[in-house]
């Protein structure tokens, strides 16, 4: 586990001056992410630890419903995209190497996966299949804005089920549907899972997971049992605009704008007819591959839990995506018994498995508390000369900075790594 003297966090006082939405401040300022062009963003140590938070509840999750995880490659064939039609898309990065072969920059994996399967699956018995991969997208995006909310290069977890069917797709989709229903509360997001638009993936239906936020770019609507994005809900039976107001069957519906953080698609044979992926079935008849694909952002999800759950001192993370448990401050300089004791407070909990960030570094205590609070590890422990005095560690609860209850100096390893468990525990 790291010292903070020897870790890159650069904390800035203030945000960037053109960021807008508070991910993108905070997120700067805490020393989680770096910009190096228009939409191209770097993870630094921290923040990373925060977008593989979300990775791994991901993974943990699609490998519980039977998905198998794989990679494809970004760079791909164009011929590909100009047989599903796609190659026009505006967004899609499109290029030439030296022999003058045509490529593009994938968006999406939908046109890759499916021409593999083609020559993958050949009977029903090789059916129902799913697979997954975390793998970079690219985005010719018009205008990158919210730092990583609105990228040109970002990293997705896009899944693809193969059945022999309708019904078998549909299946395949409400196993979609739950696992990603356990994905985003295990992240600790408030969310919302509605209707969506199909836009450029095509298919039969599709939704998308919305995460309540002030910076959010879309609008949903809320009933009684009912959300919907807005542009959706227009088009839905019984949804009525009146001036700025929505009504579904006469009840007002409330608006509040929210992040997309994932989406889902029945895709039919949408992409399986141009492809040639097809199966043959008990009789020796051949069928199109059934598809429905599975988007995820880890980044979108770390900035919305940003958005939900900062306060004026900084972030404050729910417990799933903390990149540290603990953040331990000494107040004492190097040598002396405050110091001392610091050190080896660190040593117990690295070697109990904590995982703490330990701020040793030779600053004022005004500066370590500010950037304690300004990163929202969900508990902070101090070690100063009045630990000594008291024989206890001060602890405060990141969320809604309030005092807890101060953990034993001295003692037992064990009896202090289980206080800091049942206190762990206890946190959103």
């Amino acid at each position: 586990m790291p010292r903070l003297s020897q870790y890159p966090l650069p904390t800035e006082k203030q945000p960037p001056a053109d960021a807008e939405a508070l991910s993108h401040k905070l997120m700067v300022r805490a020393g989680l992410v770096r910009q190096m062009g228009a939409g191209m963003w770097t993870w630094l140590p921290a923040g990373w630890r925060v977008h593989q938070r979300v990775v791994q509840i991901v993974r943990e999750e699609m490998d519980a419903i039977g998905a198998q995880e794989m990679l494809m490659p970004v760079l791909q064939p164009a011929e590909l995209w100009r047989k599903t039609g796609r190659i026009e898309i505006e967004e899609l990065f499109k290029l030439t190497d030296r022999k003058g072969s045509e490529l593009v920059l994938a968006m999406t994996h939908e046109e890759a996966v499916t021409f593999h399967m083609a020559q993958i699956v050949r009977s029903y018995r090789d059916l129902p299949l799913i697979v997954y991969h975390f793998q970079v997208k690219e985005r010719d995006e018009p205008r990158p804005r919210a730092g990583v909310l609105r990228t040109r290069e970002f990293i997705m977890k896009d899944a693809y089920s193969f059945d022999r069917d309708a019904a078998g797709m549909e299946r395949s989709y409400a196993l979609h549907v739950g696992a990603y229903d356990r994905i985003m509360e295990r992240t600790g997001l408030r969310f919302y899972r509605v209707e969506g638009d199909v836009g450029m993936m095509g298919g039969s239906g599709a939704h998308e997971y919305m995460a309540p936020c002030a910076a959010g770019e879309d609008q949903i609507v809320l009933g009684d049992g009912y959300a919907a994005n807005v542009e959706v809900a227009l088009h839905g039976a019984g949804v009525e605009q009146r001036g700025q107001e929505y009504f579904k069957d006469g009840e007002r519906l409330a608006l509040e704008p929210a992040i997309e953080i994932a989406n889902i698609f029945k895709l039919g044979t949408r992409y399986s007819e141009p492809l040639g992926a097809r199966y043959l079935d008990e009789t020796g008849a051949e069928h199109p591959l059934w598809m429905a694909s599975y988007g995820i952002g880890p980044a979108r999800i770390v900035a919305a839990a940003v958005g939900q759950f900062a306060d004026e001192h900084g972030i404050s993370w729910p417990r799933a995506l903390a990149p540290f448990a603990v953040h331990l401050v000494a107040l004492g300089k190097p040598g002396t018994p405050e110091r001392d004791a610091a050190d080896a407070l660190y040593r117990t909990l690295a070697d109990g498995g904590v995982e703490v960030l330990y701020d040793d570094r030779d600053a004022g205590t005004g500066e370590k508390f500010a950037d304690a609070e300004l990163l929202g590890c969900p508990l902070r422990l101090t070690v100063g000369r009045r630990s000594l005095e008291s024989g206890e560690v001060e602890v405060q609860i990141r969320r809604g900075r309030e005092q807890g209850p101060p953990l034993p100096l001295q003692g037992e390893p064990e009896q202090l790594l289980a206080a800091v468990d049942e206190l762990w525990q206890s946190l959103p």
